[in-house]
């Protein structure tokens, strides 16, 4: 056992999980699938998860809610202990579930395994060859009878030294090399900017006194509808130097790529907002250059991967007719760009590189992570998901390629839910419920009192009662259950997850029917593309090999719980795999290898593209993915088999 991992055994319950250094109990506890009474988000105010800890030692968890008695005895507040060794807890009395009822619990969380790009890996395959490369040049100095012009001396000297042909020298290089190739006496180092093609030319982009070979470093960004992401590369040593993102300032002319359409339509409407996103790029590009402490004429390149919409806004191009059928991007692919000339703050010899699109909603930010993840290199038949308002699915492997995009809605990110939130401090991310007394088990980010509902905690909270019978397949309340938690108000059901002297809105939190119909909706819509794009190139899900996850949503989500509403097909959860930010991923692989940007056009032509709107049997799976999980509960054999069994048990 490694000394950064510990093992827990919850008694009465037997059972035993293997946890970081440092775990927070509660958590560890919910991994487990073990309940513990909280309903104060993990602050510790309420004082119910208390626990007594037999074995080992944790640290913290003592509170004013433990009396000294308790506290001598080995009693501890779970929401507040940090597991420091092996432990051996057991759930007190007032919170141990009856031996019959064990397996009505609902099944331990799963998240996916998370994969980044392997650095090491990428070098080993001789594959770390940065589409922008130094080179340091001693030239010799001009005489009466050498007096080359000066950009003659610098190409005849690469070609003859480092073997390097078909070059192409920028007007900015013409303008800076007088003065620059005296400064150190005919000591400069030249940047190549390498074709992407062979056979293509080499341009000479920059020119600067002395050798500064070791000071080239590339920007890879993900110009998200939501949020901007950034990262400087150190193009020596392939690492992240800094990171940094924040909200795309468009959000103020719309939380969707539609009504952003619909403003840039307005007089001086997409110049505003190029403005805006040209303003929060440079927002990033500031803090990240800041951050990893270099000067703004070290970046040599900057990659950026942003959907059809994003991307046609930052470069100022009318995309009023992406939302019109028949769907038609302006371009799909884009020649490389000076920075400097979109208004970005970065030198003038700094080259941006643009990821082509797809489609009208599968864009560069897909590509890229279809490229960053590699399942276009693999045999694996591989089903690639980037979940948000917007869901784009890729199906395929190294032959084909299929792809196509779904509105889901605005639920997944707290949208339309009564008291739905982002991720935010005091959001409930997990949840839980005791299946005798229907007492919820909650904690929030930030382990504060709940003020609302993020979309991995909304799909973990209705997952869960679907599963211990508070709600039916389509969604609705069980009335005939002994519980005050469940009420209606003004005609409308909720379940009350916080009593309002629990929370920190002066209100309670609850969550409501049309709430849960909400997600059904969204969730249909995303299981649905999954389906038909399937159907369309004559798969099934059995044929599907691995399943990737992309996007900060799918970081979060509770794999088996997803399953359980029908957002994701029912596979083998050792099979999925979550890439995390696959837009920032590919962006940054083709900033450290020119192989990316040689394969990403040939992908591109390969993937097809289905609009499902057009695509009858769309609207068919769809109406059939509005219940939990599915009008046929046999598409999902684990879940129904455990249905059954409560339903024997109860009965």
């Amino acid at each position: 056992m490694s000394a950064s991992t510990f093992k827990v055994k919850f008694l009465p319950h037997e059972r035993e999980i293997t946890v970081e250094d440092g775990e927070n109990l509660i958590h560890a506890a919910m991994d487990a699938g073990v309940h513990i009474n909280a309903s104060c988000g993990g602050e510790g105010v309420c004082g119910k998860c208390r626990v007594l800890i037999e074995e080992g030692d944790v640290a913290e968890g003592i509170s004013e809610k433990l009396s000294k008695e308790d506290i001598k005895k080995g009693y501890r507040l779970a929401c507040k202990s940090l597991v420091k060794s092996d432990l051996v807890v057991r759930i007190p009395v007032e919170s141990a579930i009856d031996a019959s009822v064990l397996n009505l619990q609902s099944t331990p969380r799963r998240t996916a395994h998370i994969e980044q790009m392997d650095l090491g890996d990428l070098k080993e395959k001789g594959l770390f060859t940065p589409p922008v490369e130094k080179k340091y040049l001693e030239l010799p100095e001009p005489t009466a009878q050498d007096n080359l012009p000066d950009v003659s001396r610098l190409v005849n000297y690469l070609k003859l030294s480092h073997d390097e042909h078909r070059m192409y020298v920028t007007p900015s290089v013409i303008q800076k090399i007088p003065d620059i190739i005296r400064e150190k006496d005919f000591k400069i180092t030249a940047t190549l900017a390498r074709p992407v093609h062979e056979g293509g030319r080499t341009r000479i982009i920059n020119v600067q006194a002395g050798d500064t070979t070791d000071r080239n470093f590339a920007i890879a960004m993900d110009i998200g509808t939501t949020t901007i992401y950034g990262q400087i590369l150190d193009l020596k040593s392939g690492e992240v130097l800094a990171e940094n993102g924040d909200f795309n300032g468009q959000i103020s002319f719309g939380e969707d790529v539609i009504s952003r359409i619909v403003y840039a339509e307005k007089a001086g409407g997409l110049k505003k907002l190029q403005e805006v996103v040209i303003k929060t790029i440079n927002t990033v590009i500031d803090s990240i250059i800041k951050q990893a402490g270099i000067d703004s004429d070290e970046i040599s390149t900057i990659t950026l991967a942003g959907n059809t919409t994003m991307t046609q806004l930052m470069l100022s191009v009318n995309p009023k007719y992406i939302r019109r059928s028949p769907y038609v991007p302006a371009s799909t692919i884009y020649p490389p760009i000076r920075a400097f000339d979109l208004g970005m703050n970065l030198k003038e010899h700094v080259t941006a590189l643009i990821y082509p699109q797809v489609s009208s909603y599968v864009g560069g930010d897909i590509v890229a992570g279809v490229m960053g993840s590699g399942m276009y290199r693999t045999e694996e038949l591989t089903l690639y998901m980037d979940i948000g308002t917007n869901a784009e699915i890729v199906i395929g492997n190294k032959d084909w390629l299929a792809c196509a995009a779904c509105s889901a809605g605005p639920a997944f990110e707290g949208g339309g839910i009564k008291l739905g939130m982002r991720a935010a401090k005091g959001a409930i991310e997990d949840f839980s419920l005791d299946p005798v007394t229907l007492e919820p088990m909650l904690v929030t980010i930030g382990k504060v009192r709940p003020k609302g509902i993020c979309g991995s905690g909304l799909i973990t909270m209705v997952a869960t009662m679907f599963e211990m019978g508070v709600i039916d397949n389509r969604g609705k309340f069980n009335r005939d259950l002994d519980t005050e938690r469940i009420r209606e108000v003004d005609g409308i059901y909720e379940y009350v997850i916080a009593w309002k002297d629990e929370t920190q809105i002066d209100r309670e939190v609850v969550i409501t029917e049309i709430d849960i119909e909400n997600l059904i909706r969204a969730k249909g819509a995303v299981y649905s593309g999954c389906m038909t794009l399937l159907s369309e190139v004559g798969m099934s899900i059995q044929d599907v090999e691995r399943i990737i996850l992309a996007g900060g949503f799918g970081s979060y989500v509770d794999l088996e719980k997803a399953m359980i509403i029908g957002l994701l097909p029912e596979i083998d959860a050792d099979k999925v795999t979550f890439v995390g930010n696959g837009s920032l991923m590919g962006a940054k692989m083709s900033s450290l290898t020119n192989r990316i940007r040689r394969d990403v056009v040939e992908v591109t032509k390969k993937m097809t593209n289905f609009e499902l709107s057009e695509t009858p049997s769309y609207m068919d799976n769809y109406m059939a993915a509005l219940f939990l999980p599915h009008t046929d509960i046999d598409m999902f054999p684990n879940l129904k088999a455990r249905l059954d069994a409560r339903r024997d048990m109860l009965q």
